[in-house]
């Protein structure tokens, strides 16, 4: 059974990602809760680690403790709405949360993924981070997943084949960040997720979806 862990995943379309992945996988939720996270797994019978992107001492010792991540989903997020140039810590935390954590995680994972010949990796996106959609999220968050998008693009080419990385766009999903006016349930946001990480060898790479379809960067 592939071990699959899902950042931020106490709540929201995370928990929705961790509780599709259950059936065929050990689960590992993220969380910069240790409460939060522990309640969770509760809820889900599975595993929990403190992960908190904004923390990289976090990582290390939550990785060791996965001992090995087959399937990486790059969930947790922040939406700081100020202005880009009245709040510089909320860029910064927008692209700790958002960009840099994820790069190092997917640094560390990947040499698991290469010694098994076989790895996924998700990038939890939005069309706010889209250059074709206008480029339109608040503050640094389009800013952030621009680059995680750029990032994801870029990874096939240093990363070996067997090892499928993509981002996707859950679109306007009914959670805290989201709001509750959001028309969309978090099970339905996680369903591309869930299909990218079951990806097969002949799957795409360095692609951007949403519901399953590609979108454009």
């Amino acid at each position: 059974m592939k071990t699959a862990l899902v950042t931020g995943a106490n709540r929201g379309i995370g928990y929705a990602i961790a509780k599709g992945l259950r059936a065929d996988h050990r689960v590992i939720i993220g969380a910069r809760d240790p409460k939060a996270g522990r309640a969770a797994a509760q809820e889900l019978d599975c595993d929990w680690v403190h992960l908190d992107l904004e923390d990289p001492d976090t990582f290390a010792p939550a990785l060791t403790k996965a001992d090995g991540v087959d399937v990486l989903i790059n969930n947790a997020g922040v939406l700081i709405e100020t202005s880009l140039m009245e709040n510089p810590q909320g860029f910064e935390t927008s692209l700790q949360v958002m960009l840099h954590g994820p790069y190092h995680l997917i640094g560390a994972c990947r040499l698991h993924m290469e010694a098994m010949g076989w790895g996924r990796i998700v990038n939890v996106s939005s069309d706010w981070g889209s250059f074709a959609s206008g480029l339109e999220g608040p503050g640094a968050y389009g800013v952030a997943k621009a680059a995680l998008n750029a990032l994801t693009h870029a990874l096939p080419r240093d990363l070996p084949p067997f090892i499928k990385v993509n981002a996707m766009c859950p679109g306007w999903v009914n959670t805290r960040m989201g709001g509750s006016l959001a028309p969309r349930t978090p099970e339905e946001g996680a369903d591309t997720a869930l299909w990218l990480a079951r990806l097969p060898e002949d799957g795409p790479t360095g692609r951007f979806f949403r519901d399953r379809e590609p979108l454009a960067w």
